[in-house]
């Protein structure tokens, strides 16, 4: 326990003069034409270096806001605007998906078509299995970009029996508390994963999390771009690396979101219920009125 607790101060006393030096010499980390520096970018992108600059960033915020609370309130406006804009933009994917199904199923069934062409002038041609295989990437965006979204709505389900009936206050502790022992612990993992799996089909030689600073650096000048673009058929769907990226961006944005949670629990415990759902941005059903939450429990 004392070995972890000197970890984490050593982490958090350092990471002012690692951000310091990162923001002095962006080149050395940057410039993507230097194998080392893309090495450098790949090591500290999913390090504990990053993730203690991230986790000072926060503590430091947060004092700020305990003192000025309309700054919480701006992380709070900032972030679920975020959430909301990537979630609604990218919900519109379910009508693209439906509507590419039906092409396919037409071309394939009706006109007995091999190819589809997309485009004015330039057009994009593909096998009619590419653009079929290529429906996973929609429903892959949907559940990755849209997984904030949905929560800044309240459309998540949680089933429970003592969150329902406990007092404001006290569903302010249990908010704070999954935030803070669920939610970021579990995104900074994912990330920390995601991030060296994605880069895994995006260069080689391979990196892998396991892999040091000094292995990273001796791979360098032998590291080239070797973008993922082999399909489960021969002329299906080649852009899988992408589902990687979603995942990367997947952690990230919940990440976010459970700062956002952080922040607005801590405020309405605060504040007291005339605080609750302040500068919320729910959307609004056909008659006017807000989305009803997620049936079956306690939407969260």
């Amino acid at each position: 326990m004392l070995d972890a607790l000197i970890w984490i101060a050593t982490g958090i006393a350092t990471s002012v003069w690692n951000l310091g030096a990162a923001l002095a010499r962006p080149h050395l980390w940057l410039d993507w034409s230097d194998g080392a520096a893309l090495m450098r970018f790949i090591y500290y992108g999913g390090s504990s270096e990053v993730f203690f600059v991230a986790l000072t960033a926060f503590l430091a915020y947060t004092a700020v806001g305990l003192w000025r609370r309309e700054v919480l309130w701006s992380a709070v406006r900032g972030l679920e605007g975020l959430a909301n804009a990537v979630g609604r933009a990218v919900a519109w994917a379910g009508l693209l998906l439906i509507v590419q199904q039906i092409v396919v199923v037409f071309s394939q069934r009706v006109f007995a078509a091999s190819e589809l062409g997309l485009g004015i002038g330039t057009t994009f041609s593909a096998d009619v299995s590419w653009w079929s295989e290529g429906l996973k990437l929609y429903n892959a965006a949907i559940v990755t970009l849209c997984c904030a979204w949905t929560f800044v709505q309240k459309g998540h389900v949680r089933v429970d029996l003592l969150y329902s009936p406990a007092s404001f206050r006290a569903k302010r502790l249990v908010d704070m508390a999954g935030a803070v022992l669920l939610m970021m612990p579990m995104a900074v993992l994912v990330w920390m994963y995601a991030w060296y799996f994605m880069w895994r089909h995006l260069v080689t030689p391979k990196v892998s999390a396991s892999d040091t600073l000094e292995l990273m650096m001796r791979k360098a000048p032998i590291l080239r771009w070797n973008v993922e673009t082999v399909g489960f058929s021969p002329n299906g769907f080649n852009g899988y690396f992408l589902f990687k990226l979603l995942l990367v961006i997947f952690a990230g944005m919940v990440l976010l979101q459970a700062v956002a949670v952080f922040y607005r629990a801590l405020l309405e415990y605060l504040e007291g219920p005339e605080a609750e759902d302040r500068y919320l941005d729910r959307d609004m059903g056909a008659d006017g009125d807000t989305a009803p939450a997620a049936s079956g429990g306690t939407a969260q």
